[in-house]
């Protein structure tokens, strides 16, 4: 079976879906684009919060009074709480509207980033990010099924494409920027922007995204027969190993850059930029792969990672290679979170929000076990242990793609 037959399916189930209770017939019909480049913003402002710390761990920690390694845990935090908020918000608001849900989302990040703002220690810092995990959290679990109701199933890979730009845009502002504002209007300032962000994007949601009334059924009996499906486990199997790779590397590539090309902060800058750049046409790649082959699109991007992780590793010392490796590196992982969303809404589209909050509670976890390891790497290895540790993980998951990812086992129900 190829990936246009789980189309075909997938087509019939969102058929199925949107004549469900308070839903339109029509709805998977009407391509509404305006509402999803407002999911973009959304994103954009969420992933922004998410991942400032890694350009901030320096002014954060001094400011503080606690270690660069301690500092970074909060990007652990912000991981396990979006791994569990994930399918609590989808199981806890399942009677409720999406729109007003994903409004109350926004609303998070918003709030969010005026605590890290005002935040005079950890303990408030740390409620900052258990607050965006929230929001993150709940926002991811929905992301493709709000994508799938908002589009027609076969704009899917395309909207999916769209919504993440807003990741690939994120990381080419949020790393570079935050470093550059950090050494120069103070870290805080870059979380005062980050809630800038999340107004716009809540005022953006409320003019365009329709109502959108409760569809599915999620619960945790549902998750658990999503689960048991073969292609489902083998996405998020493959998810585990290339994300918890890759958050292992990023959350810790500033002291990399620092230590083995030596590079100061204004060139750090340019080299996250870079990086943020090749994410953002990555995205663009990774959909346009995708409409093809999902399967192809999580090989090609964990390959590529695993390709940049052997340049960091072996000849990081020289600043062009570095450089060069880590905008191949955004390159591909920018290409990465379309093509295995796509892959997850495709396996499960009759159940895209449990689906999607199996993806979410995978991807969270990868991330935090990442930078639990990083952290730990870098102590007793140093940085070279960590990119070898990425390299390592994502032709791991490249493996499991090609082995069994391709292979489109017919689900038995009963």
């Amino acid at each position: 079976m190829t990936d246009s037959t789980f189309e075909a399916d997938a087509r019939a189930a969102s058929g199925a879906d949107m004549s469900g209770p308070g839903a339109s017939p029509k709805a998977s019909h009407q391509a509404r684009w305006d509402a999803i480049f407002s999911l973009t913003l959304g994103v954009f402002g969420l992933v922004t919060a998410e991942f400032l710390p890694a350009s901030l761990l320096t002014p954060i920690s001094a400011d503080l009074g606690i270690s660069s390694g301690t500092a970074g845990q909060t990007v652990t935090v912000t991981a396990i709480v979006a791994a569990i908020a994930g399918p609590a918000v989808v199981i806890g608001t399942r009677s409720l509207n999406r729109r007003w849900t994903l409004f109350g989302l926004t609303a998070l990040l918003v709030i969010a980033s005026a605590l890290a703002a005002l935040a005079n220690g950890l303990t408030l810092l740390l409620v900052s990010r258990v607050l965006l995990g929230i929001g993150l959290g709940g926002f991811w679990a929905m992301a493709g099924a709000l994508a799938m109701r908002l589009v027609p199933i076969d704009h899917l890979p395309r909207a999916m494409a769209i919504i993440f730009t807003g990741v690939s845009v994120a990381t080419v502002t949020a790393a570079p920027l935050g470093a550059y504002i950090g050494s120069t209007l103070g870290w805080r300032a870059a979380f005062v922007i980050a809630g800038a962000v999340g107004i716009l994007a809540l005022l953006a949601q409320m003019v365009t995204v329709p109502s959108l009334p409760p569809a599915g059924h999620a619960g945790l009996g549902t998750m658990a027969a999503v689960l048991k499906r073969p292609k489902i486990r083998i996405g998020l199997f493959a998810t585990l190993l290339i994300v918890a790779g890759h958050f292992a590397g990023f959350t810790y590539i500033r002291p990399y850059l620092e230590e083995v090309p030596h590079f100061d902060v204004e060139m750090i800058s340019l080299v996250l930029l870079a990086y943020g750049i090749g994410g953002f046409f990555g995205n663009i790649v990774g959909g346009m792969i995708t409409e093809r082959s999902a399967t192809m699109g999580v090989v090609f991007a964990s390959s590529l990672i695993a390709a940049s992780a052997v340049i960091l590793a072996t000849l990081g010392v020289s600043p062009v290679a570095s450089a060069v490796a880590a905008t191949l590196w955004g390159f591909a992982f920018g290409a990465l979170p379309v093509s295995i969303q796509s892959y997850i809404t495709r396996a499960a589209p009759d159940e895209a929000e449990s689906a999607g909050a199996l993806l979410l509670t995978t991807f969270q976890i990868a991330i935090s076990s990442g930078a639990v390891l990083g952290g730990l790497l870098i102590d007793l290895q140093g940085p070279i242990g960590v990119m070898s540790f990425l390299g390592v993980a994502a032709i791991l998951g490249a493996f499991v793609m090609v082995a069994r990812g391709g292979r489109q086992v017919q689900l038995s129900e009963g």
